[in-house]
């Protein structure tokens, strides 16, 4: 386990989905959790790779996926998966909740469209 400044386990997600996807009525295939300040951004799948755009704006290094029953997390710095222990609850996007998703949002040619 890290003691790395860039995992802080008190920080809560900031919500259920990609916040830029839901901002700009888009979609996801899945979801990402920056374990420094809880963004919840989408994967390299997915169209816009909000995840990945989050660590190149703001230098947070270190996600976590957002989905349920994955507890991995990844480090852009190196390229590495961590060994980083818990965050702050909840751990996942709610299990009721489609991926891809938001429900309603994804094209039913989605498999084209991804990365």
């Amino acid at each position: 386990m890290t003691d790395d400044p860039a995992i802080r386990r008190d920080v809560l997600p900031s919500g259920t989905g990609c916040r830029e996807c839901l901002a700009a009525d888009g979609w996801w295939v899945h979801l990402r959790r920056c374990a420094q300040c809880g963004h919840i951004g989408c994967c390299d799948s997915s169209p816009e790779q909000h995840a990945t755009a989050h660590f190149r704006e703001t230098g947070h290094p270190v996600v976590r996926s957002f989905e349920p029953g994955e507890a991995w997390f990844f480090d852009y710095r190196d390229g590495s998966f961590p060994r980083a222990g818990q965050l702050a609850a909840p751990l996942s996007r709610p299990e009721d909740q489609p991926s891809p998703g938001p429900e309603g949002k994804v094209p039913a040619n989605w498999r084209e469209l991804i990365h």
